[in-house]
């Protein structure tokens, strides 16, 4: 990774949706930072800088990943640290969101002093991290969020393990809002789930797959915004996958209540009919569901129900998908697709331009509460360059992950990340 101290974007089309930019500029980057966006930088700045020919490229900021699971510390043999920050920033993905469920569980300072360290060895991607919401995950006793967030976590949250006991949730909310954090949740009711695998419907029951309801999601959803009405806490709901669950959020959303939602998104592109073949990348938690949930969640994005899109990545060994369907171990390496799919709506006419860079960009920086996901004079030079008319199929082979299952190898996408620039540098 190169350091540029002086670098000049020429002539691309740059979509910055945080200031309604959509237009051919130059962009001039100097020690890290946005120095100036205009219609032509002139040649006395250019006489010491380094120039990148965007011409018929376009330039976005650098997208910012909700949701990424990357394996260290505690499961090293699926990834790291240094391996996956590498895919992310090939693939345009400048910032990371690590959820706490790693092992140790981010509840201690020291655990995100470690996760910082490695971060600061890759040198990649930047990272930042979800403190647990309650002391190792186990829903019973409330972590020590203050000195979280001063070690540097953003948010807290129980990842994927849900808390069962509402009295210890609003006094976890309470908490929360008192320190002024987001409290970051992944709906889930354990119980009516079950240990199933699949979309509980004639799909699952046509191929012998136990199911899980969308109610397994819509009810974690419909009492926990209860409490966030009470009590007024700021909540991200995290990887939506029914309807049912939208339809909440939207109600929420028009009683003024401080919610907001993201999807994975190969929620966007999957569904139920994808199981047919028992493949077991295809394993995901919440499951593919039915088309319509598909269309529903799509249109939830457009019409800003769901501000953001999340990869969800979950990078495995090659064993962990070798079980049987419903052994398999759940989830997709979704670096590398994060961007390609999204803008494959913009392709289909589903999502404009503005609509899915926003989605990437500005509104996830607005969830973590972080100054990015613009190409503001003065912001952090977190910058894709993106060919939007090179066609290219995902293989294993040109997968950066150190996990390559994914539902989607030998997929066609006519969008490819050219360069990637972090704090001004050249990645790619």
């Amino acid at each position: 990774m190169s350091l540029s101290k002086a670098l000049i974007i020429r002539q691309g089309r740059v979509i910055d949706p945080a200031n309604g930019l959509d237009a051919v500029k130059d962009v001039y980057i100097k020690n890290g930072h946005i120095v100036a966006i205009d219609d032509h930088i002139d040649d006395e700045k250019a006489a010491n800088a380094k120039e990148i020919d965007a011409s018929g490229l376009i330039v976005i900021p650098g997208v910012i990943d909700l949701c990424a699971r990357l394996r260290e510390p505690g499961l090293e043999h699926k990834a790291t640290i240094a391996s996956e920050t590498i895919a992310a920033s090939k693939a345009g993905i400048t910032t990371l969101c690590c959820p706490p469920d790693t092992d140790p569980v981010i509840d201690e300072t020291a655990v995100v002093d470690l996760i910082n360290q490695c971060v600061k060895d890759a040198a990649h991607s930047h990272i930042v991290c979800l403190g647990a919401l309650t002391s190792k995950l186990k829903g019973e006793h409330l972590s020590e969020m203050a000195a979280l967030k001063e070690a540097g976590c953003i948010g807290v949250s129980n990842a994927k393990q849900p808390i069962t006991n509402t009295l210890v949730l609003r006094r976890a909310l309470e908490y929360a809002s008192s320190h002024d954090l987001t409290v970051f949740i992944e709906p889930n009711d354990p119980y009516l789930s079950n240990e199933g695998c699949a979309h509980e419907g004639a799909v699952a029951t046509r191929l012998g797959l136990p199911g899980i309801p969308d109610a397994a999601e819509s009810t974690i959803i419909a009492r926990d915004l209860e409490l966030i009405a009470e009590i007024g806490a700021r909540v991200h709901f995290g990887r939506l996958s029914s309807a049912r669950s939208v339809s909440l959020i939207e109600q929420a959303q028009k009683q003024g209540l401080k919610v907001t939602a993201d999807v994975a998104v190969h929620q966007l592109f999957l569904t139920e009919m994808d199981l047919s073949t028992y493949n077991s990348h295809c394993h995901v938690l919440p499951p593919f569901r039915e088309l319509r949930d598909r269309d529903v969640l799509r249109h939830a994005i457009a019409n800003g129900i769901i501000q953001a899109v999340c990869s969800d990545h979950q990078p495995h060994e090659d064993d962990a998908k070798l079980h049987p369907f419903p052994a398999s171990e759940p989830g997709i390496s979704g670096l590398e697709t994060l961007l390609p799919l999204t803008l494959k709506l913009v392709s289909e006419e589903t999502l404009t331009w503005s609509q899915a860079i926003a989605a990437l960009t500005s509104t996830p920086a607005k969830i973590l509460g972080l100054n990015k996901g613009h190409l503001s004079v003065g912001a952090t030079a977190d910058l894709v360059i993106i060919n939007p008319i090179k066609d290219w199929t995902l293989e294993t082979d040109n997968m950066n992950s150190q996990g390559k299952n994914t539902p989607f190898l030998g997929w066609n996408f006519e969008h490819q990340v050219q360069q990637t620039i972090i704090n001004g540098r050249l990645i790619k």
